[in-house]
């Protein structure tokens, strides 16, 4: 009787002892080709126990990985895949590179502060008018849209000119979107969003 004290350790458990019993069969084999084929066989046959692996991309990588693996690296035979190590498997991911651009207001968003720095290096006139007036009416809008409180036109001037670094400020003459006009043209598209929603689901067939 074998207990599990005694058993060898399964690197990966969900293919089973037997599995893992064929693998240490294979390893004590001395003629190559006979190991080869026996890998061969034994690989089929893992895939016959996780058919879900079919789903995933390179499956079969996938099995000759967790052979290898499961043999602890020891298992000397020809992968049609690169053979991993254990250094690869137990090596840390390189960390990402996260964007170190600090935000000044969130609720605007990066995006809106890229769009203001290219908006400073234009020359001045209606068209550089134009865009700042854009610029500031979006502001009033992100802004409402983060605190349903009313905002005035001051407000978002300042604002403008904090993102701006002093560069643009925002005519006294400019007459900026009335919040409650932003205000109910964003209830109306949530409402439409609602009935479109209601509309899918009642043509949605039963299943």
């Amino acid at each position: 009787m074998e207990y599990n004290t005694t058993r060898s350790k399964m690197n990966i458990s969900e293919y089973g002892r037997n599995i893992q019993k064929m693998i240490e069969q294979i390893m004590t084999i001395e003629d190559r080709d006979r190991r080869n084929y026996l890998a061969r066989a034994t690989i089929s046959v893992m895939g016959q126990l996780n058919p879900h692996l079919r789903d995933v991309n390179d499956f079969k990588h996938k099995l000759w990985d967790h052979l290898f693996i499961m043999s602890d690296f020891q298992l000397d035979v020809d992968s049609p895949y690169p053979i991993p190590s254990r250094e690869t498997l137990t090596r840390k991911p390189e960390p990402l590179n996260y964007s170190s651009n600090n935000i000044t207001y969130k609720h605007y968003g990066r995006h809106i502060e890229q769009i203001i720095e290219k908006a400073c290096e234009m020359e001045e006139g209606q068209v550089k008018d134009a865009l700042v007036k854009l610029i500031a009416n979006h502001l009033k809008k992100s802004y409402l849209t983060w605190n349903r409180d009313a905002v005035n036109d001051e407000e978002i001037a300042q604002h403008l000119n904090i993102l701006s670094n002093g560069k643009i400020r925002l005519q006294q003459d400019v007459k900026l979107s009335d919040t409650n006009e932003i205000l109910s043209k964003s209830k109306k598209k949530k409402f439409q969003g609602k009935q479109a929603g209601g509309k899918m689901n009642r043509t949605r067939k039963p299943q």
